[in-house]
């Protein structure tokens, strides 16, 4: 009888530390539009960088960008949450101060031009909250046309006369937005 009791037991203490185990190993799994950053300079052993964006990366899927980045609407840069600009130094855009610090970062998108706007909100999902009152800078660029395709939407940094351009590019829709020291 007592040998049946510690069978019994065991086997209960057993069962009750598998199934925690089992629980505590639960992990989600890979986003549809998997979060990225871009950085300038984009040399990952400087760790002196002059900005930042930490952004999702939406993919075509046989869509096209301006079925998912409607035109004249106001847009998160990428999906899910908003994307999260990190200015590390005072710069400029369009002739408006950006302080050192974390803003967001939305767009209008339309097919000849895009509005870039930078915004003091913060932790927002989508751009259902965009509260125009909070827009720091806010820029009109031109949109071109790349060589190739890009599945996923995609941004990246690159050295300009005045301080640095942020390209944006998705399908074969390409914007440079200028920000300057």
């Amino acid at each position: 009888m007592r040998t049946i009791r510690l069978i019994t037991t065991i086997a209960f203490a057993l069962t009750l530390l598998l199934s925690f185990n089992a629980e505590a190993q639960k992990f989600s799994g890979l986003d549809k539009s998997p979060m990225d950053a871009a950085s300038f300079p984009s040399n990952y052993k400087e760790s002196n960088k002059l900005i930042k964006i930490i952004y999702s990366r939406p993919q075509l899927k046989d869509r096209k960008v301006y079925d998912l980045a409607e035109p004249g609407k106001v847009w998160r840069l990428g999906a899910n949450e908003a994307a999260e600009l990190h200015v590390y130094a005072d710069m400029e855009l369009n002739g408006s101060k950006i302080n050192k610090g974390t803003y967001t970062v939305y767009a209008i998108p339309g097919e000849k031009e895009w509005t870039i706007i930078v915004n003091t909100d913060l932790n927002v999902w989508g751009s259902y909250f965009y509260n125009e009152k909070n827009d720091v800078a806010r820029i009109t660029v031109p949109t071109s046309e790349g060589d190739e395709s890009l599945e996923a939407f995609s941004i990246a940094f690159e050295a300009s006369d005045k301080g640095v351009d942020m390209h944006l590019g998705w399908g074969t829709v390409r914007v440079a937005v200028p920000f300057t020291k």
